[in-house]
């Protein structure tokens, strides 16, 4: 499965193209919101979705059967930015089931800028 097409797809809110990446009975789990997507709702959740979006795949591991991919999400606005983290199960060489975690972009929090620790990753 070439990954970056699949991604490519879904940013794009391409339901026919993210079709033909998946077995006809995978599922996807949104964790942070505790739901569970059959194909077909997931589709429609990811193509209804408000907005335009791009990004790209900051990180990315292969191991079995499994691809891991972080993927820095941008509406193409600029005003949401977000990373999701995807536990992608592949069964011949289709996706069976998705587990993702979703988290917003933001500023640090005070109390973490008051301790005076950490410091930027990306400028």
């Amino acid at each position: 499965m070439d990954i970056h097409e699949f991604i490519k797809a879904v940013l794009g809110q391409d339901a026919e193209k993210m079709r033909t990446f998946f077995r006809s009975d995978a599922s996807v789990n949104w964790h942070n919101t505790n739901e569970h997507f059959t194909l077909e709702e997931y589709i429609r959740a990811n193509c209804e979705y408000p907005g335009n979006w791009n990004g790209e795949i900051e990180r990315l591991i292969k191991a079995q059967d499994t691809l891991v991919a972080a993927v820095h999400v941008r509406s193409t606005d600029s005003k949401i930015s977000c990373h999701c983290t995807s536990f992608i199960q592949l069964i011949d060489d289709k996706i069976a089931c998705i587990d993702e975690y979703w988290g917003d972009d933001g500023d640090v929090p005070q109390w973490r800028k008051d301790k005076h620790i950490g410091t930027k990753i990306r400028p």
